[in-house]
């Protein structure tokens, strides 16, 4: 092919590409032609157009942390700069920047940028007062959730629809994309082992985004008898929930990333044990491991930082499992709760008496779990006792669905 030829063709597709933003057009129907890219996910923040209208002339209150942003920019300046009529804001467990340890009190204070007053909803005021609504017309949530049930921010979801259920205060739900949104699992919460890392009769595993857990909080009567929360769903566009979602920020200091994310629902359950999940290091929930340890290649040592400032097991050396090499594809299609190194843990523990904590059957919902482990039970088997349970709850939970599975 002589020069010129090659260059028109170079310029023929240069000006082919430009005209077509780059993409192939619909017309093109080949069985080698790539598939076109995914919608990028729209969350609920972003339908302005659709829930401002429903602020207009009314006095708002926002459920609100660090992970509340459209395009960036906090979701409370985006109103207020909109001429909204924002007068509170309530922060859940972590504080309204996200930079509070797990379980740390989380005090009353007011935003440096907005001057707007902030109510914790974590310590001794985890559901808002009629008081606290009572300047209020509309309470708008948003906040971004990972999936498990004993993430916290689903107890302050169902605190605050309580709330609005008794003084007639209506809440919008600004929905954000469950990134363990893909499956359920674990077992079923018992009621008698309710707790605020636990309200409802879910699996660990939930598979709903906040607004579908909204709905289902109102659908299965769970504020009470008679309760019913006046409640509007922003859903997210381009979403389902096979959709893989990487957080633009996260979710609370000791989850850095998406791996840690995927690691959650399986490692948080050592919270319950002696056995550290990372906390005071830069692999929280992806590293795991004790001092007296005999299993794993890995060691590494707490050391107090933002977030956990006093880890446990702080400054001694702890062995076991570093979990940061999984490849982020295959952490996301595993679809299911890890036990293998939990059983590891327990079995070659030194004192097995003092493996277990109380807050462990919090965490699980349930006693059975620590039996089963305990009586030398397989993941298998114990998975297969789960499974009854999670097909009751796939069938109560598919009303409430807003995107496709």
């Amino acid at each position: 092919m002589s020069r010129i030829p090659i260059i028109t063709f170079l310029l023929n597709l240069l000006f082919f590409m430009v005209s077509c933003n780059g993409q192939v057009p619909e017309t093109v129907n080949s069985a080698t032609a790539k598939p076109s890219l995914t919608k990028e996910v729209e969350v609920g923040a972003m339908q302005t157009d659709q829930y401002f209208p429903m602020l207009k002339g009314k006095r708002i209150g926002m459920v609100v942390n660090q992970t509340s942003v459209i395009e960036g920019e906090s979701t409370v300046d985006s109103l207020v700069q909109a001429g909204i009529d924002v007068r509170s804001i309530f922060s859940p467990e972590h504080g309204f920047r996200g930079d509070a340890d797990a379980g740390a009190k989380v005090k009353d204070g007011k935003d440096i940028k907005t001057g707007l007053p902030i109510i914790s909803l974590y310590g001794k005021n985890k559901k808002p007062t009629a008081a606290q609504f009572s300047n209020l017309d509309v309470i708008i949530f948003d906040i971004q959730d990972v999936g498990a049930r004993f993430y916290t921010y689903i107890s302050t979801l169902h605190y605050v629809m309580q709330t609005c259920a008794e003084t007639d205060t209506k809440l919008i739900v600004l929905d954000r994309p469950n990134p363990n949104g893909h499956y359920i699992d674990g077992p079923i919460l018992e009621q008698e082992h309710s707790s605020f890392v636990g309200l409802h009769p879910v699996p660990i595993v939930h598979g709903m985004t906040v607004g579908e857990y909204a709905q289902m909080i109102n659908g299965r009567s769970w504020l009470g008898a008679h309760m019913t929360c006046d409640l509007t769903v922003i859903p997210c566009q381009h979403y389902t929930h096979s959709t893989p979602y990487e957080l633009p920020i996260k979710p609370s200091p000791n989850l850095p990333n998406n791996l840690s994310i995927y690691w959650y629902p399986s490692l948080c359950l050592f919270e319950g044990t002696v056995v550290s999940v990372g906390r005071g290091t830069d692999k929280q929930f992806q590293i795991i491991g004790h001092p007296e340890s005999t299993i794993g290649n890995s060691s590494f040592i707490p050391v107090p930082k933002p977030g956990a400032t006093r880890p446990k097991h702080q400054d001694k050396e702890c062995r076991g499992f570093d979990l940061s090499t999984t490849k982020l594809g295959d952490a996301y299609q595993s679809k299911g709760i890890n036990l293998d190194y939990l059983i590891q843990f327990y079995q070659t523990a030194k004192d097995k008496d003092n493996f277990f904590k109380p807050f462990f059957t919090k965490l699980a919902g349930t006693k059975n779990l620590q039996a089963q482990i305990e009586q030398g039970m397989s993941a298998a088997e114990i998975k297969a006792t789960w499974q009854v349970g999670l097909q009751t709850y796939q069938s109560q939970r598919k009303p409430y669905l807003l995107y496709p599975e």
